[in-house]
């Protein structure tokens, strides 16, 4: 592994933040945490930290500055967003095609509290031909990795799956990384999750 003190500066970070969140009784995006940060926004600063080059997919009729997205988070809109995670997906890896990284972590807009330490982490192990998993107590979470070898298949990913059949069909080339961070399991869907959530971190579990 290479070293890595600072944002990775070879992996881009491709936070996805179109879906209409139904479960949620809201925009959730929006939802404010405790230290008053919006859930989209603490995600968001969360993947600044861990890397240099982060993007994020957001629906066409988002309003960018309205979601509060800091400025140098570059900007994708996916027309295909309410068809499913996966054609958001998709459009995030068809703008970076042209992009020199290594890989893409591929971070979901709803989890605020991964430590950048874990993502940094995970950035060490980014390989252009693998893809990189984290696991926690035995559970895959995110974000994960892949390798840019996989891009191209990534650019076809639609429906609500995302990319859990590539991986799956790709088993040999994943590596993967335990991390001591319940975080990367934590994404919110309801309100009860959003409350649960943060409330266990400020208790520090």
């Amino acid at each position: 592994m290479r070293a890595l003190s600072g944002p990775s500066t070879e992996v881009i970070g491709l936070v996805l933040a179109a879906g209409r969140s139904r479960r949620f009784d809201g925009d959730k995006r929006r939802a404010l945490l405790p230290d008053g940060r919006s859930l989209l926004g603490a995600s968001i600063e969360t993947a600044c930290q861990a890397f240099a080059e982060v993007w994020i997919v957001l629906r066409p009729d988002d309003d960018a500055q309205d979601l509060g997205i800091p400025p140098g988070v570059g900007i994708v809109r996916s027309e295909l967003a309410d068809l499913g995670m996966g054609h958001s997906l998709a459009a995030g890896i068809q703008h970076l095609a042209s992009s020199r990284a290594r890989a893409v972590a591929i971070l979901l807009g709803d989890m605020p509290w991964i430590a950048p330490a874990s993502l940094r982490t995970l950035a060490r192990a980014a390989d252009p031909q693998r893809i990189v998993l984290p696991w926690y107590t035995g559970q895959r979470g995110h974000p994960v990795i892949f390798g840019r070898q996989f891009w191209p298949a990534l650019e076809l990913t639609r429906g609500d799956q995302g990319a859990k059949e590539l991986i799956k069909a790709n088993a040999a080339l994943c590596d993967s990384i335990q991390l001591d961070d319940p975080a990367i399991l934590r994404d919110v869907d309801t309100r009860a999750d959003l409350s649960q959530f943060g409330a266990d971190t400020e208790r520090g579990s």
